[in-house]
């Protein structure tokens, strides 16, 4: 299916991360439809994945930046704007599941939410002026983590659920400008992080194999194509009257009946 991305400019966040994260995944699939991906991101990474975008004849930009600092945020968009004079479509991707929980200070929850929620605003603030002359669209990622808790993740918890109402704020917000919002949820899919995090568990093989068999649809996890696919097709105008909407890519691990899960 041809999504129609080629040549849409499409902000990025967070899609330096390790080859094989979501971020890297969601910016793979835009260079592979000849979109121009413009990558937000504090890694520097970023100018190795955008290098090999450009080698294979696909335009793409990487801004380094620290998105916990606004004047940073800005530069970054600023700079996107005044390349290609467009931005069609942003999908604020930087997530990173802290582990700020009750006995963390004020300071360290306050740095969670800039990293996973107030930087999702200053994205779509700076670059609304232009997404407005294009009347693109909004794409934020979110997480089950939102919606069910997971404890001792305070601070990514009230970000995510901060993340949500967003995302519904500015559909209502921007409807009438002709600018869709909407959020992707994600739950158990296997990443660089993932894969890390189950190796600090003293029973992490019994974990990993405790959480698939949980996962209704095929037990297995959501692959970061899969969430790369449904991203992708929601920025697309095949998804054109398509807004305020919370898309759970999880094989029903959140919302299906736990009956599923009876031998």
């Amino acid at each position: 299916m041809d999504l129609g991305l080629k040549g849409k400019v499409v902000i990025i966040t967070g899609a330096a991360g390790k080859e094989g994260s979501i971020g890297h995944t969601i910016l793979q699939s835009l260079a592979a439809e000849e979109a121009i991906p413009a990558v937000i991101d504090r890694n520097d990474r970023g100018y190795g994945y955008v290098d090999k975008i450009k080698a294979n004849g696909i335009d793409a930009i990487f801004c380094k930046t620290d998105v916990m600092d606004p004047e940073q945020i800005k530069n970054a968009v600023q700079t996107i704007v005044e390349k290609y004079g467009r931005v069609d479509a942003i999908i604020n991707n930087v997530g990173v599941n802290d582990g700020v929980g009750l006995d963390a200070s004020y300071e360290e929850f306050m740095n969670s939410l800039k990293l996973n929620m107030v930087s999702y605003f200053l994205v779509v603030k700076y670059a609304l002026p232009a997404l407005l002359k294009s009347k693109g669209n909004i794409l934020n990622i979110g997480s089950k983590v939102a919606l069910t808790g997971q404890g001792r993740t305070s601070g990514y918890a009230a970000s995510k659920g901060g993340v949500l109402g967003l995302t519904r704020e500015w559909a209502v917000d921007l409807i009438k400008e002709g600018i869709r919002s909407n959020a992707i949820i994600i739950a158990e899919s296997w990443t660089p992080s993932y894969d890390t995090w189950i190796k600090t568990l003293e029973n992490g093989e019994e974990k990993l194999k405790s959480i698939i068999k949980k996962i209704p649809l095929e037990n297995r996890m959501t692959t970061t194509q899969e969430i790369a696919d449904t991203c992708l097709f929601t920025i697309s105008e095949r998804a054109s009257h398509t807004t305020g909407q919370f898309i759970t890519v999880d094989g029903g691990y959140v919302h299906l009946d736990r009956s599923l899960l009876t031998e």
